[in-house]
């Protein structure tokens, strides 16, 4: 129930993403700073963070919540530039690696998103998006955070 605890507290973040996903021949990556806040929920089967990305001018809320019937988590997202909750990815952790798999669109079309969480430590976390626009045939890393704590829970 307590996958996510190794996640709250406060961190900076080092932010690594593809500039045009699902393009051809984009090789493009940007980098960005960020900032997040993790606050635990429901006495461990759930949280929720606040992350700012000073140098882009947004904001993101990423919301975990444990099924306790199915025993498999589901990760929401939003962000301030559309106010919109997108699509869950759901999925669980195998030791210190957490993967969460789910259906969206980019750019109009279909896709299927994966995300991995890693468990590096106390103090640090490395998440890893990637995008499939074939049915999970191929993927695409587009999206890379490196995460450094900078306070406890509560901080």
């Amino acid at each position: 129930m307590n996958d996510f605890d190794f996640l709250h507290g406060s961190w900076d973040v080092a932010n690594r993403r593809l500039a045009a996903p699902l393009e051809p021949g984009s090789g493009t990556w940007v980098e960005f700073p960020g900032h997040a806040v993790v606050r635990p929920l429901f006495g461990g089967a759930g949280n929720i963070d606040e992350i700012t990305f000073p140098t882009l001018g947004r904001q993101g809320v990423s919301l975990r919540l444990l099924d306790r019937e199915t025993g498999r988590w589901s990760i929401h997202w939003s962000d301030s530039r559309t106010g919109r909750l997108d699509p869950p990815v759901v999925g669980g952790f195998t030791r210190d690696r957490g993967d969460f798999y789910g259906d969206d669109t980019y750019g109009g079309r279909p896709i299927r998103v994966h995300f991995t969480w890693y468990r590096l430590g106390p103090d640090n976390a490395r998440w890893e998006q990637e995008f499939s626009a074939d049915e999970g045939r191929t993927w695409e890393h587009n999206w890379t955070m490196g995460l450094t704590r900078t306070g406890q829970a509560g901080a």
